[in-house]
């Protein structure tokens, strides 16, 4: 592991403007942020940025507008992951909301079907509908739009990933990462309609926002629209049902105008899950679904998932969204099928979204106990393969399950301080006897861990071929601050054309797909290219904190302020302290937690602190510096102030 070095975050501007009921210290927290005065904290709706900024959205917009007025057959097309999940499910709900009656959804098998809409998820879909809508996929999407075009099927792409070098030829595309004018899924050059989409979406100023977030924006721009067409004949409040639905009669269909809000619970959980970047827009949007659902108007799914979590509803925080409840849901698309993630958020029946929750729970306990055991295996892989001292790391082992690889680069990623991209077998068949975690060459020859040192194949970019088969593996990369992860593709892909088969993804996250046999010559590449990028000081790992709390600071008030002061996020993080601290006395909870009472020695002050997976058998050392959040401990209805350690060295 790297050693961490310890920098603190230093004010973007001097603050002012604040009540003095706002703590300094949440001042200078903000200033730290770019946020200098109250007004960029007013996470209203009100402010949001207008829809019709984004490029395709008219004719995205008309288009369903048609399919609603004239009943056609609408099929989602969402993604296995929390954002697509969550986006499928607003889609679905929101565009039964405003009157379309035929809304199905499908969501691709990651191990069947592939990623997006591949032309197996739309040989699949049966019968054909008439319109498919992506949701956090379908940029690259070329040979599914292709598939659908050729059974007659409209096709609307929703998506926030970035481009590639061809795009589909799709009916409408609303996409604010879709900013170059010389791409163009219909002419060449492109056409004077994507001219114009690109255009808008340069000036719109919220690259950031999920796919969730995409859509939810395209059916806050089909209501203005059904608004102005006259389609509603009064306005009422929604709810999560769906009870003024059901009749057949249209004008029971054009009765109400929904109040969209009623979806923001599930844009909240999507954004957060996908830690996309909480810029001022996605925080307006995350405030207002933490504030659904800690008023008790969440669906009925993410009260469940909440409760299986052992989080209170009342409390809800943005990070609790990102560690309890996402987690539940990304497990059913990384070990099974996502369409179990999508029933839970759909249902509005108390009693089956607990069961769903329940059961998502035993499927992501099964994903962190194999997740363990990737790591495992891989920090083994890492550690004895220190000679090659890779830049770029890559990482494979034939019997490891694709729906993890992710995490495990992420993991992988943090420990080293450098990028990394774990693979994988493309599909459970391709592993030989049906299941995921096993090579069909047998157990004796995957390669032991002592293998992975000299001369392995895993990591060793000059090391003969992985597989002698023409299988498929894909991939998973996680990336640190300054090495566009994506773009780094792109770069092979030009330099070396054929190697990869697909690619796509955004700076920090990506994922592709190659055959095994071109596994050695890939991790060669993707070394040198990070080698050329990335300089030695990027390989520091720094941990940023916003300095030291002063005497007395360190208390339930202010540690109450700053948990309702976020959301905190992606480009928004939680806030983090360091102070120096005597260890009073310490013991271990279970098997690798600390409990801790640390002893401010400028006033003798102790303060309760805990640090998880931090016990190795030695005891904390005394003096220290510590990095922690200023947390509450909630215990019996009883909130106390309590030191959330992340780091901890000798002082």
């Amino acid at each position: 592991m790297k050693t961490l070095q310890i920098r603190r975050r230093v004010g973007q501007g001097v603050p002012g403007g604040w009540a003095e009921s706002v703590h300094p210290v949440l001042q200078q927290v903000y200033a730290a942020r770019g946020v200098l005065g109250p007004a960029q904290v007013e996470h209203r709706l009100a402010r949001l940025l207008s829809p019709l900024m984004l490029g395709g959205m008219a004719q995205a917009v008309e288009l369903l507008v048609a399919a609603i007025r004239d009943d056609w057959t609408i099929v989602i097309a969402g993604d296995y992951d929390c954002d697509g999940a969550t986006g499928t499910a607003v889609a679905v709900r929101g565009l039964r909301l405003l009157g379309a009656r035929r809304v199905s959804y499908a969501v691709p098998n990651r191990f069947i079907h592939g990623y997006g809409l591949s032309p197996a998820l739309v040989e699949s879909l049966q019968p054909k509908p008439q319109l498919i809508v992506t949701v956090d996929n379908g940029v690259a999407s070329v040979a599914g739009v292709a598939a659908a075009k050729a059974h007659g099927i409209r096709v609307i792409v929703t998506d926030h990933h970035l481009p590639g070098e061809q795009l589909p030829a799709v009916d409408a595309m609303v996409n604010p990462n879709l900013v170059n004018s010389e791409k163009c899924g219909h002419a060449s050059p492109p056409c004077d309609r994507c001219v114009h989409d690109a255009r808008l979406n340069q000036s719109f100023p919220s690259k950031a926002l999920a796919g969730v977030g995409v859509m939810f924006y395209l059916l806050l721009a089909l209501r203005a629209r059904l608004r102005e067409s006259g389609w509603f004949a009064r306005v009422e409040k929604c709810t999560q049902g769906e009870a003024s639905l059901d009749s057949r009669d249209q004008d029971d269909r054009r009765s109400t105008e929904p109040d969209l809000s009623c979806l923001l619970d599930l844009v909240a959980l999507g954004t957060v899950a996908d830690l996309v970047p909480l810029d001022f827009n996605n925080r307006v949007l995350v405030e207002a679904g933490l504030q659904r659902i800690r008023s008790g108007r969440a669906c009925a799914g993410i009260t469940a998932l909440v409760e299986a979590g052992k989080r209170s509803v009342a409390t809800l925080c943005a990070g609790d969204l990102g560690f309890a409840v996402g987690p539940r849901l990304n497990a059913a698309g990384r070990m099974e099928d996502m369409r179990l993630g999508v029933e839970c958020l759909l249902t509005d029946d108390v009693a089956q979204a607990r069961a769903h929750a329940e059961r998502l729970s035993a499927i992501n306990r099964e994903r962190r106990d194999l997740q363990a055991s990737m790591v495992a295996e891989a920090e083994l892989m890492a550690a004895g393969a220190k000679h090659i001292d890779a830049v770029g790391v890559t990482l494979y082992e034939p019997g490891w399950h694709a729906g993890v690889i992710g995490l495990v680069a992420s993991k992988l990623k943090d420990r080293l301080h450098r990028p990394v991209i774990a693979f994988a077998p493309a599909s459970i068949e391709e592993c030989g006897d049906g299941s995921p975690l096993f090579d069909s060459r047998g157990q004796d020859a995957r390669p032991s861990h002592e293998e992975c040192g000299e001369g392995s194949p895993l990591l060793d970019p000059g090391a003969q071929e992985v597989r002698t088969s023409d299988s498929t593996l894909r991939g998973s990369a996680r990336s640190i601050a300054g090495f566009h992860i994506r773009d780094a593709l792109a770069t092979i892909d030009a330099r070396h054309p054929g190697l990869i088969e697909r690619f796509g993804g955004h700076a920090m996250a990506a994922g592709l797909s190659l055959k095994a046999r071109d596994y050695p010559r890939f991790a060669a590449a993707f070394d040198a290219v990070a080698r050329e990028l990335i300089d030695a000081e990027q390989l520091q790992a720094v941990v940023y904190t916003d300095g030291e709390l002063p005497i007395g600071a360190l208390s339930l008030s202010l540690a109450r302020q700053l948990r309702n002061a976020g959301p905190w996020g992606q480009a928004f993080p939680e806030p983090l302290f360091d102070n120096l601290f005597e260890c009073a006395s310490w013991k271990v909870m279970g098997e690798s937690h600390l409990r801790l009472q640390l002893r401010d020695p400028r006033d003798g002050m102790l303060h309760d602190a805990v640090m998880f997976n931090a016990y190795h058998g030695q005891p904390p050392p005394t003096p220290l510096r510590a990095v922690y959040e200023l947390g509450i401990n909630d215990w019996q209805g009883r909130e106390s102030a309590r030191l959330l350690l992340r780091h901890i060295e000798p002082a």
